[in-house]
Formats: structure tokens, sequence, C-alpha cells
């Protein structure tokens, strides 16, 4: 469910082409101009944008915006932009070249898209990198991680709501059989989070919970400071609840000494069109401040506003 609100009418695509244009042009670039416009455009009309933009003038749009902004405002304004499988291929690019956090990144792309986003998104992987996601994943992670974020980011789960609840009693007695073991990577967990719809997930971690008396959660936290288990953890979060996963995200990424933009930046690019208004919620109950009050309190000048404008904000 979107949470922008597309203003009425809009104005056509040559009209949004020559106002960007417009921006760019002249002594500094005009932000407001580019923010008034981008921010408030669905992924449709900012396609169109990007095609039509090209027709016109002879650039790629991502190129000149590329040029004119700067920092985190740049990011998030390009990020924003890109088509949402493009801006997947991006993102799981990056993070099979980086270390840090970046199996977080893969395994929240894996697990929070729907089983058709996923593979438009391996699609585009393909087309731009002449080789597979799964393969640069395969490159970029060893041991368990390697073990786990294969199957994930291969995986074409069954979308439908069709839950076998026999299966669901089955598989949480292996599952606690497994963490009992501390056989955390055993390929039979590993299956069963990777490859089950979400709604037998959802069915079979709550058996668990009646079952054994734990939420599976709390029994993956064994050692606080294993980073195997916290992406464990994290897994379950995204296949099952995932405005509390991103809520942690942002929390993390705000309420620390000094911002992490890069965090902040994709998750408001990614959710602002899927789930940002559960995650904004979800964001209130657990801090009792509301998302955007924290945004204005953390970040500033153009950043700042292209983030409200995202994730909803009334002013913006």
């Amino acid at each position: 469910m979107s949470t922008l609100r597309v203003p009425e009418p809009v104005p056509s695509v040559a009209d949004d082409c020559e106002q960007l244009r417009k921006a760019f042009k002249g002594w500094g670039t005009n932000e407001k101009l580019i923010i008034s416009i981008l921010a408030h455009r669905n992924v449709a009309q900012r396609k169109l944008i990007m095609q039509t933009y090209a027709e016109t003038y002879g650039e790629d749009l991502l190129k000149a915006l590329d040029r004119e902004l700067t920092n985190d405002f740049e990011r998030l304004v390009v990020l924003w932009t890109l088509d949402p499988a493009e801006r997947d291929v991006y993102l799981a690019n990056e993070a099979t070249k980086r270390w840090t956090s970046s199996n977080q990144v893969l395994m929240e792309i894996a697990c929070t898209r729907s089983p058709q986003q996923l593979l438009l998104a391996r699609q585009a992987y393909h087309a731009r990198y002449k080789k597979s996601l799964e393969e640069d994943v395969a490159h970029h992670t060893t041991g368990d991680f390697r073990k786990l974020l294969v199957p994930l980011v291969s995986s074409y789960r069954y979308d439908g709501d069709e839950v076998i609840m026999t299966l669901a009693k089955a598989e949480a007695k292996i599952l606690h059989e497994k963490i009992s073991e501390k056989a955390y990577s055993h390929e039979d967990l590993i299956r069963i989070l990777a490859t089950r719809s979400k709604a037998q997930v959802n069915a079979t971690l709550n058996h668990y919970k009646n079952e054994f008396g734990n939420d599976i959660n709390k029994d993956l936290k064994t050692d606080p400071k294993d980073e195997f288990l916290a992406i464990l953890r994290a897994t379950v979060k995204c296949l099952t609840r995932p405005e509390k996963y991103f809520e942690k995200v942002l929390r993390l990424a705000i309420n620390r000494r000094g911002t992490d933009e890069g965090a902040l930046t994709r998750v408001v690019a990614t959710r602002a069109e899927a789930d940002m208004k559960f995650i904004s919620e979800e964001y209130q109950r657990r801090n009792s401040i509301p998302l955007d009050r924290t945004i204005v309190k953390d970040t500033t000048g153009d950043y700042e506003k292209m983030l409200l404008a995202l994730i909803g904000h009334a002013e913006a």
C-alpha cells in the first residue's frame, strides 16, 4: 500500500521533464523543484519521466541527478527514482562488493520482496552484470552465511495463503530439534526458511511457539554476539513481520551517535511505496515518537525534506 500522496492533477510528463531540466540549469541546482516533482510521483510516473527525459534531451536523468546533486540527498533521490527491480540490483551488487552489514542487505532483499519482485531483480541483475545474483552472492559469502544467503536469493516461494497444518507441525518440530542441537546452519532449518511460503513459515513459527513455549527468535538469541544467529533472527523477522524488522533498522540508524544515513536512505527509498505506513506506526509504538519528528531532529536540508516527502509527511 502506497503512503505517497500524488497531487491532483499531476502535470504532464513533458512538463515534469521540462521543470527538471530547468532545475539543473543556471547558477546552482534547484533542489526544491526536484523534490516537488520526483518525491510526488509513483513508480509508473517516474519510469515515464525517465524515458521521456532521455528521448527529449538525449541524456539519462539518473546521470543528470548524479552530476547535479551530492552526498546523501543524491543517493536518496537516485535510489528512489530507479525502477524497483533496478534499485534492488544496485543495492545487491553494492552489497556483494562490501562487507559492512552487506549480508543483511542481501537477506533483506531476498525476504521482504514478493517472489515476483525477487525474480524481476534476478532477471535485471543478469541483464546488467552478465552473471547471476546467486553467483555473486556465493562468491561474496563464505561458510554458514553462504549456506543461508544463496538459497534465500535463489528462492521462488509460493505466494498464496494456503497453509498445510500437518507440515507446519512437523517442520516446527524439526526447527526445534536443530536449534536445541545448536545446528543453526543445518540444511533442514535453512530449507524451511528459504523455500516455504511466508504464510507457511508463519504457521510453522506459530506452532513452534505454542508447542515449545518460546518465540523462535528467543531460542536463536543464545549468543548475542554471534553474527550468523543475528542474520537468522533477521530472516525470521523479514519473512513474518517486516515492519518490525525495518523499524529496528531505522531505530538503530537514527538513535546512534551519528546517523547511519546508508540504512536510513535504503529503508525509506525501498519501503515508501510498500509498507512505510506500517513501519511508521511500528516506530511510533516502539519509540513513543513519530518517525517524521525523529527525522527532523536527526537530519537537515534537502536530504531531510526528501525523506519527509517520501514517508508521507503532511508538510512535504
